[in-house]
């Protein structure tokens, strides 16, 4: 089967962390594994390409990159709001019509949007030009607290390490949990985060290291197929139920309970990928109790049923 073709549209000042994020990603195959992913970079004018860290790096496709790319990946634009060139804009366009997906990271939001293609849908970008975009484009749904947005065929993430997880999120979808996971664990990374996390701490004095949550989560996972209550978890941890839940907030963005959710479901992804059991097998190993309950969870989670997205991504 043909890699799925990615190529990212950059600009100068180019910053390297952002395209970084998408290269880890989509740029480099696993060990053992056949490739999943082809990776380039292209740019309105190709050629040696200023980046945000002063030195230059060499860019040889054009624009017509883009006329093969499945996913193209807009890494930032810089200074963010700036005009995009039309020829940028109608490329971005022409892909899309043609049913590639669209997704920008940080600021490459702007470049979307200036395109046409985040009109009257959500969208998100870097919380400290949200305001911005919103002015410039009030046709665009903003949300401003998430970490990304994925439409299917357009998607937008908030800064640089929210890029990280929607990359991860599109191999994902793509792929499958446990594919996902191969190359989180490889660029040393928690297998992800979910889209509707916080952007950042509601809380702004820095945590200690000793109210790390990291004990408490890998102990919490090593045991989903218990029963873990708010009150168990802040037990182990030896806080109060209370303290621990704005624990939860300042560090995850999220709650004691929807992240616990997010791991049952995760672990039940990976088993519907990787082995023959039967779904109340499934549920019960997870935590979720029921096939009922998993299949309930399951549409909520990712809109489809247990059984169909095995077929989709089962590796046995």
């Amino acid at each position: 089967m043909r890699p799925h073709r990615v190529v990212a549209l950059v600009n100068p000042p180019q910053s390297p962390f952002e395209l970084s994020c998408a290269t880890e990603v989509f740029g480099n195959a696993l060990q053992d594994e056949p490739p999943r992913y082809s990776f380039g970079i292209c740019a309105e004018q190709p050629g040696p390409l200023l980046t945000t860290a002063g030195y230059a790096m060499v860019v040889d496709a054009g624009l017509e990159a883009l006329e093969q790319a499945d996913t193209v990946i807009v890494p930032g634009w810089q200074p963010p709001g700036a005009p995009a060139p039309p020829a940028v804009t109608t490329a971005l366009r022409t892909a899309h019509r043609r049913g590639a997906r669209i997704t920008a990271i940080c600021t490459g939001a702007f470049v979307l949007a200036q395109a046409g293609l985040l009109d009257g849908r959500r969208a998100t970008t870097h919380w400290r030009d949200t305001a911005r975009l919103a002015a410039a484009f009030p046709q665009v749904h903003i949300d401003q607290d998430v970490l990304f947005v994925d439409h299917g065929d357009v998607a937008t993430s908030a800064g640089t390490g929210a890029g990280i997880d929607l990359c991860l999120h599109l191999v994902r979808s793509d792929h499958g949990a446990a594919y996902a996971a191969q190359i989180a664990r490889n660029m040393v990374l928690p297998p992800h985060r979910e889209g509707s996390q916080l952007q950042y701490a509601t809380q702004p004095r820095p945590t200690k290291t000793d109210e790390s949550l990291a004990p408490l989560l890998e102990w919490a996972t090593s045991r989903l197929d218990t029963r873990l209550t708010l009150d168990r978890l802040a037990e182990r941890a030896g806080l109060s139920s209370r303290t621990l839940a704005r624990r939860f907030t300042e560090q995850l963005g999220t709650s004691p309970g929807q992240w616990l959710l997010d791991q049952r479901i995760d672990a039940a992804r990976v088993l519907l990928e990787q082995t023959d059991l039967p779904v109340e097998a499934i549920a019960t190993r997870v935590g979720l109790t029921s096939a009922v309950n998993l299949r309930r969870r399951f549409r909520a989670h990712l809109g489809t049923t247990p059984g169909a997205y095995r077929r989709t991504f089962s590796q046995t």
